[in-house]
This record gives C-alpha cells, sequence and structure tokens, in this order.
C-alpha cells in the first residue's frame, strides 16, 4: 500500500476552508487511497494552530482517527538525540522538531512521498540515503 508522510501546514490547511492551500491540499488528499501517516509532534503543531477556532481540535481528532492515519512517538532517547543532530546540521535553513520527526519517519518507514506546504525545508533535507522526500502536492500540481 503506497504511504503519505503528512506535515502540520498542509494539516492545518485541510481543516481550514480559509486556508489559502486548503483547496490544493483537499484535492490532492481527496484522490489518496493510502495510508497516512505523521508524527505526534506535527500532531502537536497542528493542534496548536487549529484551537484558534473552538471546532478545530475536534476536526483534527475526527480527521485523524477517520483516515485511520497512524502517528508515531519519536521522543524516546535514541531517537530524541536523532532529531537534535538532524536540527543542528539543517539549522541554516532552519530545521524544526517536527521536520526531524518527519525525515526520521521516513526512514523507519521507508516512506519516501510527504504532502506538505514546506517546499524550501523539504527541498533541503535529506534522508540517510541523501535523498529528498517527493513532495506530493507538487506532482499533484503539475
Amino acid at each position: 500500500m503506497k504511504g503519505w508522510l503528512l506535515d502540520t501546514g498542509s494539516l492545518v490547511a485541510y481543516l481550514n476552508a480559509k486556508d489559502p492551500a486548503h483547496a490544493e491540499v483537499a484535492a490532492c488528499l481527496g484522490g489518496f487511497s493510502g495510508q497516512l501517516s505523521t508524527t505526534s509532534a506535527v500532531i502537536t503543531e497542528a493542534m496548536y494552530f487549529v484551537s484558534v477556532s473552538t471546532s478545530g481540535p475536534g476536526l483534527l481528532a475526527d480527521f485523524v482517527t477517520a483516515s485511520s492515519m497512524q502517528v508515531y512517538d519519536f521522543a524516546q532517547p535514541k531517537k530524541l538525540r536523532e532529531a537534535a543532530t538532524l536540527m543542528a546540521k539543517y539549522a541554516n535553513v532552519p530545521m524544526d522538531y517536527a521536520d526531524a520527526t518527519l525525515i526520521l519517519l521516513a526512514e523507519y518507514l521507508g516512506v519516501e512521498d510527504i504532502l506538505t506546504l514546506d517546499r524550501r525545508g523539504f527541498s533541503v533535507y535529506r534522508m540517510k540515503r541523501h535523498q529528498p522526500l517527493r513532495q506530493v502536492l507538487d506532482q499533484f500540481l503539475s
């Protein structure tokens, strides 16, 4: 089964019809039938952003549940150290903790596709095999 990683910006845009990227993200996700995966760091960031609306947290919880999204945690000491190492490596981009956990998740799952609005960051970040993640929104729009 095909899998995509889901980043904070695209998740928030999907849930907020007023977001400028909502239509593109919704169309992209609407045609996807594979497995969505993300990290608890992304969910935490998304929950912060959607909580500006009283219905936002419920919408996020409903989407995660309805989509059967897999949510992985990278806060254990070894993985936390790996995330910190990535953040230091890409400090000039910069890379935040959620982005670092998505790179670790890509390596863990062997998934190379990500739905993200962070085109700059994810065009620079590399997995251990020195390859970037494929940005599915760009592929969808072309």
